[in-house]
């Protein structure tokens, strides 16, 4: 128990620096007297650095093992947060930003192939509503220090100070991974029944681009929704800026909530079903929107993809020992976890350009059409894969 405890901490320790830029750039901006526009040139050396640490975990997971990765990688997000609060000027908020990024990709790519080997669905399910724990508890953490007259600096300082107790919390339990941990050299202690190594040898598997696309449509309607969402609630529905606001926050309420739901739910239902079911969803939802609505209805349906979402992901990860069996998973999971920050950093920015140019309208029906595909891309996974 103890051990699954301190997975489900690393989890929380996982979202609380995805949100810490957003909510104190604001600050930030006044305290360094730059630009606001500067924020995107950290967002995207964080981003490149989780691309990069994805695709090569799978290296030092079989040299080091998940426990020790995971420990080097959260002590880097540790002393790259500490760095963040101490930084005299924006240039040292790119350097820290390196390691952040870094660590942040391989314990992600690292903890989530672990879960997927070794436990059941409902544990990838709840970890990842944890996720969304610490994503919300990050602004809120901001808000408060800074409401109650403290620098931007004491949020950073305060996600640092708890992730370092992670760190001391994972040491305590690195004898316990050993006892999960799969130790055989696929290639060299398994010469009967090979598996190919290499970053980009799941690509072989069947239906691998298919599972990749699927990632990455999910992330183009998650990613989408959460930083434009606000912006066609004002600019199509003619909401003020504070309900949309609002909106969104209750999106991604719905999101984490549908997490720990859909856990209870893998109990009864398996992965694919799941998947299939919160597409269904989302696409119901995303069509709705297309309606005119009052205002609670439009947040109301704004929950509903939010619940739809919940599962996709989380059931997607766990069914990567199934979709890439034969391959090297960690590879599998680090292309995946790749291909879904390629479409945090590209797709939402050029959407948004899209819709600012043309119109906002365009956002549910261009999300729409994503997840209509990406929810063939899971039926077709589902029925290469049927025994």
């Amino acid at each position: 128990m103890f051990f699954l405890i301190s997975i489900y901490l690393a989890f929380i320790s996982l979202g609380l620096p995805d949100t810490l830029l957003g909510s104190s750039w604001p600050f930030i901006t006044v305290a360094f007297n730059i630009p606001v526009g500067h924020g995107g040139f950290i967002a995207m050396i964080i981003a490149l650095g989780t691309i990069i640490s994805s695709l090569l975990t799978h290296i030092l997971v079989k040299r080091l093992g998940t426990g020790k990765v995971t420990v080097i990688s959260v002590t880097m997000t540790a002393v790259a947060l500490l760095g963040f609060s101490m930084a005299p000027s924006f240039g040292y908020l790119i350097v820290f930003a390196i390691p952040l990024g870094l660590g942040a990709g391989a314990v992600d790519s690292a903890l989530n192939d672990f879960v997927a080997r070794h436990y059941a669905a409902k544990h990838m399910n709840w970890l990842h509503s944890f996720w969304g724990v610490g994503a919300l508890l990050g602004p809120a953490l901001v808000a408060l220090l800074t409401n109650q007259g403290y620098s931007w600096r004491s949020g950073y300082f305060s996600v640092s100070i708890i992730q370092f107790a992670l760190v001391a919390l994972l040491l305590s339990s690195l004898s316990m991974w050993k006892k999960f941990e799969v130790t055989e050299n696929h290639n060299e202690d398994n010469p009967i029944n090979p598996q190919p190594n290499g970053m980009f040898s799941p690509f072989k598997a069947k239906g691998a681009l298919l599972a990749l696309m699927a990632f990455f449509l999910y992330i183009v309607v998650e990613g989408t929704l959460g930083l434009w969402g606000a912006s066609y609630l004002v600019a199509t529905k003619k909401v003020l800026p504070q309900v949309a606001a609002a909106g969104v926050s209750f999106f991604f309420l719905g999101l984490t909530a549908g997490r720990m739901l859909s856990g209870f739910a893998s109990t009864k239902f398996s992965n694919e079903t799941l998947i299939r079911l919160g597409a269904l969803l989302v696409i119901g939802g995303l069509m709705v929107l297309l309606l005119p609505l009052p205002n609670f209805m439009i947040i109301f349906f704004l929950v509903v993809i939010g619940l739809g979402l919940a599962p996709i992901f989380p059931s997607l990860l766990h069914q990567t020992p199934i979709y890439f069996e034969g391959h090297d998973t960690q590879a599998a999971m680090g292309l995946q976890m790749a291909f879904a920050y390629t479409a945090s950093i590209i797709m939402p920015p050029i959407l948004g350009q899209l819709f600012s140019r043309v119109s906002f309208s365009l956002l549910p029906m261009t999300l729409l059409l994503c997840a209509l595909i990406m929810l063939i891309c899971t039926n077709r996974l589902a029925s290469i894969h049927a025994n």
